[in-house]
């Protein structure tokens, strides 16, 4: 079969192209002699990328489109742009300890041993189209050159601790350029947040992407004090001030978006570490159909938050959706009948009709502080940001206590042992059993990429190895493997949703919690009255092929 019979069928079968099209173009490509992809490019029957793919199909390679391609900084850099550039080839990720290299001319075998000669390491071809790579170098490499600049226009200007230089450095353009791409580029990588970490020798930039951290580049370390610097002032910290932690807030504008950043700074022995967690503000409110709840699971939840008072606390790591949750609940119960009055910190999201509070605790705003207000303004629902102390655990339990809905957040491991870290806390246990309507622990888990996921057939041993329920199986089920595409970077996972365990505080429960009971009582009553764990609901999800059995083990014990 020719070049043109493969490019053209390839076309076809995946309705990119009309067999009526395919035909008129190879007519004008016999008396014009131009090649198929020309003549269908110039009628723009395809686009570049569309017969790119064809062109590696033919060959065997895949094809990347680098427009959602979330490239790895740390293989970008490994050769510099001027060899980029002139090779049309660009390092976008690591396979299993493969370097994997984007090129618009694959057939080019000098470039390939030039590469080869740098990196000194195995080498994976893929094919992209020659705009896509040109982007792609234009923005991976920027980041490589602004550094390169300041640190040749620091070098000789300031020494690292010479605090009388600070000012001059924070305002020169590079530095507030270098800060600024570092900002929007993580936007743009669907990153929560950003970590700048000193280190001996240089300085590394890492962001959290699906909720695992990558590297994306490591300025060098004359430019340290700088950045940080910068940043310190964006956020109204106290720059002067390297001792202790500190922590502030930016607001900015990227790509026509409004953003928050929350920036806390901790002293390390190379320096200050900052983080920033980005707030995306232009985001909406996420409904709980969107947070992965199942069917049975949203079924308890609903029957909780529906009732007129009581407390209903979502528990989890930091990091783990709790406050997305609460919003998406409130977003439900906002009616205009109701007074719902919430104490943040910070206010992640701006609810139209809500009553929102921001923590201010120079002022004195405290979550206790604020709580004790709020319930003499008439509340019907009250949102606590977090309870972290006993003064707030109380005020918040009374409340539900007198007739309010109050839904707020704790920090433990599962559903079953919040009541006993309310006691811990020096709450009366049979206050907490009383007000405690319902609890939610949830993880975030990553989502298979919907492009690449790959069925399997699981095996016995690999089911009971995770404690699958083989008695309820017919049949041993089909799950699905995370392989790694273009679009999902590699990882074969895009998104994250979250795992659920619901608990609802009945009677039975409420004996337990009074006579001081264990949380494996709480959880063995639970469970025997309908509860379905964090394992059980991931395995759910699993079944269901949104996400494996891996990612499921990962965040769940």
């Amino acid at each position: 079969m020719s070049e043109t019979d493969l490019i053209g069928n390839f076309l076809v079968s995946r309705g990119l192209l009309t067999h009526q099209d395919l035909d008129e173009a190879i007519d004008e490509q016999q008396r014009t002699n131009k090649s198929l992809g020309r003549v269908l490019l110039d009628h723009r029957l395809v686009t570049e990328a569309d017969l790119m793919a064809a062109l590696a199909s033919q060959i065997g390679l895949e094809f990347v489109d680098l427009t959602d391609y979330p490239i790895d900084s740390s293989a970008a850099t490994l050769i510099n742009d001027t060899l980029a550039r002139r090779y049309e080839a660009l390092p976008i990720s690591w396979s299993d300890g493969k370097l994997v290299v984007a090129m618009a001319d694959p057939g080019n075998v000098f470039a390939l041993d030039d590469i080869r000669t740098i990196v000194r390491t195995e080498i994976i071809t893929v094919m992209a189209t020659r705009q896509g790579i040109a982007e792609a170098i234009e923005k991976h490499h920027r980041m490589d050159t602004e550094a390169e600049e300041i640190s040749a226009e620091a070098a000789g200007e300031y020494e690292e601790d010479d605090m009388s230089s600070f000012s001059a450095v924070v305002e020169d353009a590079p530095i507030v350029k270098l800060v600024n791409l570092l900002i929007s580029q993580a936007v743009a990588d669907r990153a929560s947040d950003i970590h700048i970490e000193p280190g001996e020798k240089d300085l590394r930039v890492r962001y959290r992407i699906d909720g695992v951290l990558h590297e994306k580049m490591r300025p060098p370390k004359n430019i340290q004090s700088g950045i940080i610097s910068r940043l310190k002032i964006m956020a109204d910290i106290n720059i002067a001030e390297r001792r202790i932690p500190q922590d502030g807030r930016v607001t900015a504008v990227i790509g026509g978006k409004p953003v928050d950043l929350r920036v806390a700074t901790l002293p390390t022995v190379y320096g200050e570490k900052v983080v920033m967690r980005i707030l995306d503000k232009s985001t909406s409110v996420k409904t709980l159909d969107d947070l992965g709840f199942l069917p049975e699971t949203r079924e308890r939840f609903e029957a909780s938050f529906t009732k007129p008072y009581g407390t209903i606390l979502v528990t989890g790591p930091t990091g783990s959706g709790k406050s997305t949750t609460l919003y998406a609940t409130l977003n439900i119960l906002n009616d205009v009948a109701k007074n719902i009055i919430t104490v943040e910190d910070p206010v992640e999201y701006r609810l139209a009709g809500i009553n929102q509070v921001q923590v201010n605790n120079k002022a004195g705003l405290t979550f206790a502080a604020a709580l004790r207000s709020i319930l003499r303004s008439d509340p019907d629902i009250v949102l606590v940001g977090e309870i972290r102390d006993q003064e707030t655990a109380t005020i918040a339990i009374e409340a539900a206590l007198t007739g309010h809905l109050v839904l707020s957040t704790l920090h433990t491991n599962d559903a079953s042992s919040t009541p006993t870290r309310l006691v811990e806390m020096g709450v009366e246990p049979f206050l907490v059993a009383t007000a405690l309507d319902a609890i939610v622990a949830q993880r975030l888990a990553r989502r298979l990429c919907e492009k690449c996921k790959e069925p399997y057939d699981a095996t016995v041993a690999e089911l009971e190895a995770v404690g699958w329920d083989l008695d309820q199986e017919e049949y041993l089920p089909e799950l699905f493997r995370a392989v790694g595409c273009g679009s999902c970077g590699k990882t074969g996972y895009y998104g994250r949703f979250a795992v659920h365990e619901v608990l609802q505080v009945t009677e039975e429960i409420e004996r337990i919690i009074v006579e001081h009971g264990h949380s494996e009582d709480i959880k063995k009553l639970a469970v025997a009255q309908g509860m379905m764990t964090l394992r059980q609901a991931g395995l759910t999800h699993v079944r269901n092929g949104n996400t494996t059995m891996e990612e499921i083990l990962r965040v769940i014990v």
